[in-house]
């Protein structure tokens, strides 16, 4: 690789690691990967896809000069039989000198791409997790991509799905550790701040009370505005420790099934492996009260996990029948000494307030079950 052309690559990642890790939107991020991506290999067209679970590929971003009379590719859905497909499944690039005539690609172009020739394609992310894949284009009649070329794309889309994925993983912990943050507030709260003004009322309360100790009106009526004060103290704390413990406010619309895929996946980027997720039953019939509950027990659980467990698999099941039910199993360490009584607190709290249970089974050679259940109405 000529020196320059390796500094080129070398600033393209430097940017693209910049933009992502620090918190940039992702599609301008994809936009600036697959910009940078066709800079460096002298494409017409580049273009970033992502992986769905049925193995077809996504456009998510473009770059370049797309062929009049045809449609913007973003958004455009390629087979999981076409040759991006199958190099993301892969992870090994290929290239051909006419895309929409070699017999390896041509069944699967799409009209928005008959237009070119030469065409390369490298897998996006890693061999653990392959994101995609990142392919560029010349017009037909250009000059074929060189192995030069093709060596470079590989690297850089494997260098910047790299970028991706730890951007997301740092995205991640940063959440992660703002519900823990939140709720040793919230806990603080609870079990500092309103036990003192829940105590200072009853002393108050009992002084008032007491037949030896006649106050004048005025100052009985001072004493029991300054019980009622802190009653009303009391309340204010104790919604404001609920709305610490439930981030998602219950108007947001936002579906608990959705929540639980999401506190998985942070879950699985935490882990470095995806936990294994089963929901059983419509949950978007759950009440709001209920599904907060849901998402705390669950945030609170998957936290101990990650924190405490050095767990290998993970399993989140959630059934909805007569009640819902969450089930979280783990085959680490089990709960370490003192940790059940701190972490694991506040899931026995929350299935009371719920009219629930929650059950713990833990040890050493079989990992943790976790399972909280409450009625549904």
């Amino acid at each position: 690789m000529a020196p320059e052309v390796a500094v080129r690559a070398l600033d393209a990642a430097t940017e693209i690691a910049t933009a992502a890790l620090s918190g940039d939107d992702p599609e301008a991020v994809l936009r600036l990967v697959v910009r940078r991506a066709a800079e460096l290999v002298g494409a017409d067209l580049g273009l970033v896809m992502a992986r769905g679970q049925d193995g077809s590929l996504t456009v998510e971003a473009a770059h370049g000069v797309v062929r009049p009379g045809t449609t913007d590719p973003v958004g455009l859905v390629l087979s999981d039989r076409s040759t991006a497909a199958r190099v993301a499944r892969a992870g090994v690039a290929v290239v051909v000198d006419d895309v929409a005539a070699d017999p390896r690609t041509a069944p699967f172009v799409p009209r928005e791409l008959r237009g070119y020739g030469p065409f390369a394609a490298a897998p996006f992310g890693t061999d653990q997790r392959r994101l995609g894949a990142l392919t560029v284009y010349r017009h037909r009649g250009g000059q074929p991509f060189d192995p030069t070329a093709v060596a470079l794309l590989t690297a850089f889309a494997a260098q910047a799905g790299l970028v991706l994925l730890l951007a997301e993983g740092a995205t991640a912990r940063a959440r992660l550790g703002l519900y823990q943050e939140r709720e040793r507030i919230a806990r603080d709260l609870h079990d500092v701040i309103v036990q003192r003004l829940y105590a200072a009322g009853m002393q108050l309360d009992l002084l008032a009370r007491r037949p030896a100790r006649r106050l004048a009106r005025a100052d009985a009526a001072r004493l029991a505005d300054a019980v009622d004060q802190l009653d009303a103290s009391i309340a204010d704390v104790r919604a404001v420790v609920r709305a610490l413990r439930n981030p998602e406010p219950e108007d947001t619309g936002t579906d608990l099934a959705e929540s639980v895929r999401g506190e998985v996946a942070i879950a699985g980027e935490l882990l470095g492996f995806a936990p294994e997720l089963e929901i059983d039953g419509d949950l978007g019939q759950v009440p709001p009260a209920l599904a907060d509950h849901v998402r705390a027990a669950l945030r609170e659980t998957l936290s101990n996990v990650v924190r405490h467990s050095g767990a290998g698999h993970v399993s989140v099941h959630i059934r909805q029948d007569a009640e819902l039910t969450l089930t979280v199993r783990d085959d680490g360490c089990g709960i370490p000494e003192g940790v059940s009584h701190r972490g694991l607190k506040h899931l026995e709290e929350r299935a009371t307030q719920a009219g629930g249970h929650c059950e713990i089974a833990s040890s050493p050679r079989r990992g943790t079950a976790v399972t909280w259940a409450a009625p549904l109405g």
